[in-house]
This record gives C-alpha cells, structure tokens and sequence, in this order.
C-alpha cells in the first residue's frame, strides 16, 4: 500500500478525513448512516486499521468523499467561468451607457457569483 493509503487507515487519517467532510457539508448529505457509523467505530476502535474487508470499506467511503470532493469543484468552476463571462458582457454595457465605475464589475468575483447563480434560478442552466 502507498503512503496515502496508509495515512487513511490510521486513527489520524480518519479523523481528519471525518473532519475535512463536515466543514465542506458532505459529512451528512453524501454519506449514509451505515458510512459515517463505520468510520465513527473504527476511530474508537482501532489505531491502524488491518482488516482487509474493513480496509475495502473505508476506501470506498473515501472514494465517495473524493468524487464528491471533484464534482464541487467542477461545479464551482463552470459557475465562475459562466459569471465572469456575464460580468463582463455587463461591464462593457454599462461602459458603453456611460458609467465608468462598471469596469470593476468585470473581474469582480462576488458579482460575477451572484451572476451566475441568478442566471442558474431563472433559466435552470448557465448562459454559455
């Protein structure tokens, strides 16, 4: 096994798995019970995990953190991608109307969020 492997199966490696997939919220809403039941045991259990099966079972709870841990972050690149182009398209027409300050609005990226999401509500798919 690699050394990333082995950090998992160890008491450190879960519980700073354990804590990593609560403050990102995925702790509760993409693991089931019987998931977070059995990293919770083997925390109190064991130091180092060495049952195979056990060992199987934790991977593939890790696996369902990191492919949710990768579609986040798809996500929230498509939606800075599809705000910025929209900040920009309104950056240059409020330039045009006249108002010189809506040059900050292009590369601003709590607008360019906001854009995006209110695009996301009102047509169900980003403005590509």
């Amino acid at each position: 096994m690699s050394g990333k492997n082995d950090f998992v199966l160890c008491r450190a490696g879960l519980l700073k798995l354990r804590l990593r997939a609560q403050r990102v919220g995925s702790w509760l809403r993409n693991l089931n019970r019987i998931d977070r039941v059995l990293i919770n045991v083997a925390i109190r259990v064991a130091d180092r995990v060495q049952s195979p099966a056990l060992a199987e079972a934790i991977f593939s709870v890790v696996s369902k953190l990191e492919g949710v841990s990768q579609s986040n972050v798809a996500f929230s690149r498509v939606m800075r991608e599809a705000g910025l182009r929209l900040a920009r398209r309104l950056s240059s027409l409020a330039q045009k109307w006249g108002n010189t300050r809506a040059r900050d609005w292009a590369s601003d990226v709590s607008f360019a969020n906001f854009l995006a999401v209110m695009n996301l509500n009102n047509s169900g798919v980003i403005d590509r």
